[in-house]
């Protein structure tokens, strides 16, 4: 569903390219954060020999013993879920 947004200003056209750029830069900020964390699970994933989402599915079964090692890698997997969902906003946004 797309939604508006107003933000009342007393320059619209002056607004509007700093509106974009900031929007950018966030967008860049979620990229280079997705793209450290996915390397972060790649690390992760050839230490161990197993794919992230295996992990997780063994971790929270209570097939794997809990360490601040495994703690860790979980992080990143919501991490990485909570930054690609965050990525959506800015990154499909327009401004008229």
């Amino acid at each position: 569903m797309i939604q508006h947004v107003t933000i009342t200003t007393t320059s619209a056209e002056r607004a509007k390219p700093l509106l974009r750029a900031a929007i950018q830069n966030q967008v860049k900020l979620l990229e280079h954060g997705i793209d450290r964390t996915q390397a972060r699970l790649a690390t992760f994933e050839n230490r161990y020999g197993i794919a992230s989402n295996d992990f997780l599915r063994r971790f929270q079964s209570g097939d794997m013993t809990e360490t601040l090692e495994l703690i860790e890698w979980r992080m990143e997997i919501e991490a990485l879920r909570l930054l690609q969902d965050e990525y959506e906003i800015p990154s499909g946004a327009q401004i008229d």
